[in-house]
């Protein structure tokens, strides 16, 4: 015979002080964990959507990113004629050079200097990334040390203001715009002219190339003759594929996340056995009573591992509607947060993400909690012998 439901959900509301605290305990842990991966998972945000599908990404061989790749300018030559690149309507082939650099630059809060990614882009690279549109001022002009910030980079950081300036090297940068890039990497970077950028930091070669085939079959034939031609020494692939990669950042914040929500599960853990004791202790006679009337001890054991778990769940209930809240706030104001990028050591900026699955997950570690903190209680409230039982207080 089982215990009605009832029965449980009621002790829970009646002992409402002792739950109260165990509820506000087990929400703490539950948003904190959620809040941790919504970081790791914006960052990995970040890199999923940065790149158009239809791009093809090209690098040394044996480069992990960007920024320790070398291109040559001979090879631009080579590939920029071969069959199956697409063409704007001007006629000429869309394949562009990037040059990646750091900057170093004051953030705006006073707290240092942080390294901030300068990509050279030409205009075949503009039109080659739709996702990035101007918000403010006025496109860079070749030739006159102009750069555009992304508006994220532009909040962060002193000197990034339209009409502000960057220090590099002896010289100095203009800034004439701001741009957004829809969430993407992009909007961690600051741009220029890619030829003037080579010659500003004295480089004989380019970074990496950005070219689109003209369909499918185009892209496997380009692919396969970049990757075959001993001369090249190029790696290439589609640009979506490489920026889902680049995600070695998020995995410290996920480190993390792991290691706080173990370290303070723990304590919730406890904290639900305290509960859960203090609540068989006062209920000694009614187990009892139960026993008389034909409960098992299983029913009895599963019993309070239900009422354990229910209180946990009302806890993650709380813990994830905290963290949804938050995640909201910061959405609407518009916040950014930084880190540091491993791949490039530079900062990157990125905004919390928060998807349906991880609020789940927080309501699902807050019942395991629960019910790992209900073992205990629950085996010794099914075990009490029935005659003690009745002769308690």
């Amino acid at each position: 015979m089982v215990i009605p439901i009832r029965y449980h959900v009621r002790n829970v509301t009646v002992r409402w002080r002792s739950t109260l605290a165990t509820l506000m305990g087990i929400a703490l842990v539950v948003a904190v964990f959620v809040l941790l991966r919504a970081l790791a998972a914006g960052i990995e945000k970040s890199s999923a959507q940065t790149g158009d599908p239809r791009n093809v990404l090209v690098v040394r061989k044996g480069s992990q990113a960007e920024s320790s790749s070398l291109v040559t300018r001979e090879q631009l030559q080579a590939l920029q004629y071969l069959d199956g690149i697409a063409r704007n309507s001007d006629g000429q082939p869309l394949i562009s050079a990037d040059v990646i650099t750091l900057l170093l630059a004051p953030r705006a809060s006073g707290d240092g200097e942080a390294n901030l990614l300068l990509r050279g882009v030409t205009p075949r690279g503009r039109e080659l990334r739709p996702q990035v549109h101007l918000t403010n001022g006025r496109w860079l002009e070749p030739g006159k040390r102009e750069v555009v910030v992304s508006e994220n980079l532009a909040r962060r950081f002193k000197g990034l203001e339209i009409g502000g300036t960057l220090k590099a090297g002896i010289g100095r940068l203009l800034v004439v715009g701001t741009f957004s890039a829809g969430g993407s990497a992009y909007d961690s970077e600051v741009w220029m002219d890619a030829d003037e950028a080579r010659l500003l930091f004295e480089r004989e070669m380019y970074s990496s190339l950005i070219l689109r085939p003209v369909d499918e079959v185009a892209y496997r034939s380009l692919t396969n003759s970049i990757e075959s031609d001993k001369r090249f020494a190029l790696r290439a692939e589609r640009e979506v594929e490489y920026y889902a990669k680049q995600t070695l950042t998020a995995v410290p914040i996920k480190i993390l996340a792991s290691l706080l929500g173990s370290a303070m599960s723990v304590g919730a853990v406890f904290a639900a056995m305290n509960t859960m004791y203090a609540a068989i202790g006062s209920r000694t006679r009614e187990i009892g009573t139960l026993r008389v009337l034909g409960f098992s001890r299983l029913s009895i054991l599963l019993g309070f591992l239900l009422e354990g778990g229910l209180l946990a769940f009302l806890g993650g209930l709380m813990g994830t509607s905290v963290s949804y809240g938050l995640y909201q706030y910061v959405i609407l104001r518009g916040i950014t947060f930084g880190t540091m990028n491993f791949q490039s050591f530079s900062e990157t900026t990125f905004q919390f993400a928060m998807p349906p699955i991880l609020l789940l997950v927080g309501l699902l570690f807050s019942i395991l909690v629960g019910v790992i903190g209900s073992i205990l209680p629950a085996w010794r409230a099914s075990r009490i012998p029935v005659i003690s039982a009745l002769k308690s207080l």
